[in-house]
């Protein structure tokens, strides 16, 4: 087991919720590979080595704080994926 596989960023779980919660019928996966990339790299990085770490630790207030940045971060990097499309 290498070390990349011993860490997460919790912040990529958010973000794929807040991807489905805000999914298009015309979303391609290239297109949602792009969104993801582009709202991780406008939130910050939560790393944890086991999920259960997280959710004993993670207070129901930070956890709503985190979704909703990620879900606002989410509609700002559709939005600029969008408009920077590749033809």
């Amino acid at each position: 087991m290498s070390l990349q596989d011993a860490i997460d960023n919790f912040y990529e779980r958010l973000v794929v919720d807040a991807i489905a919660a805000t999914g298009e019928d015309t979303d391609s996966a290239d297109y949602l590979t792009d969104v993801m990339c582009v709202a991780l790299n406008r939130l910050p990085t939560r790393y944890y080595r086991h999920s259960i770490d997280m959710m004993f630790y993670l207070a129901d207030e930070e956890l709503k704080e985190m979704k909703q940045k990620s879900l606002v971060a989410v509609k700002g990097a559709r939005e600029f994926v969008r408009e920077h499309q590749r033809e």
